[in-house]
Formats: C-alpha cells, sequence, structure tokens
C-alpha cells in the first residue's frame, strides 16, 4: 500500500457492525470497480446505487473507490462479469460477514486470496479477482 492508500485505510478502519463489509476497490479502471459493485449489489444491499458509477480522478496515482455491504439477505447469485484486467479488492468486518463476500463473489469472478489480517473481531482479506 501506498501513503494514500494507507491513509485512506486508516480512516476507514472503524470496526463494522456484524453484517457489515467495508468493500475497498484499489487501483483499477472505473468500469472494472463498477463490475465488482455491481456484482455484490446483486447480491446483498449496498451503500452505492445502480447509478451510482466510478469515475476516474485526473492525475490521482492509485484511486480507492468503496462501499460498505450488507451480508444479512442474499439476494441472488451474481452473474459473472469481464473485468479489463484483474483487480485488487480489500475487505473488511466480522470473519463471517467477510467470508459471505468471499463466497458471493466466486459466481462472478476467479478469485484467490492474496492476504489476511485477522483480529479479535474481525479480519481484512485482500482479494484478486479475475476473469472466469
Amino acid at each position: 500500500m501506498n501513503s494514500a492508500e494507507q491513509a485512506s485505510h486508516a480512516e476507514n478502519s472503524a470496526p463494522q457492525p456484524p453484517d457489515e463489509v467495508l468493500v475497498e476497490v484499489v487501483g483499477c479502471a472505473a468500469q472494472d470497480a463498477h463490475a465488482v459493485f455491481s456484482a455484490l449489489r446483486e447480491s446483498f444491499a449496498s451503500d452505492r446505487a445502480a447509478d451510482d458509477v466510478p469515475t476516474e480522478i485526473n492525475g490521482a496515482s492509485a484511486t480507492v473507490w468503496t462501499a460498505t455491504v450488507d451480508v444479512t439477505d442474499l439476494h441472488g447469485r451474481a452473474a459473472p462479469r469481464r473485468l479489463t484486467a484483474p483487480v485488487t479488492v480489500d475487505l473488511q468486518g466480522g470473519y463471517w460477514a467477510v467470508n459471505r463476500i468471499r463466497e458471493s463473489l466466486t459466481h462472478a469472478f476467479a478469485v484467490r486470496v492474496v492476504g489476511t489480517a485477522a483480529g479479535d473481531q474481525e479480519e481484512e482479506v485482500q482479494l484478486r479477482l479475475e476473469n472466469r
């Protein structure tokens, strides 16, 4: 993580409610971030509306898009999505909630866990998403 990502992460690292996961999509094309958020919204409630399309910021070294996803109710399986390049996604929340997000994303993308940090009641997981 660079210093801008660390600052964003520190601001967003407050404990999440047990059924919510903070999702950060890092350093990818806006359309790929939209594909990830659309897949999550197809499965769960999110604070990102369908018309809330990520936009590129000129001159930014690394853009981080965030959403809070409530995994209480599963709406359905996400359909496979296409990415222009592999995408890094950071998840932070309770163990059950993070696992539920990870499982949901496997319906839309090929998912690989690239890092984890375990806490007492929460975990942080970094995923690498690619086309299936």
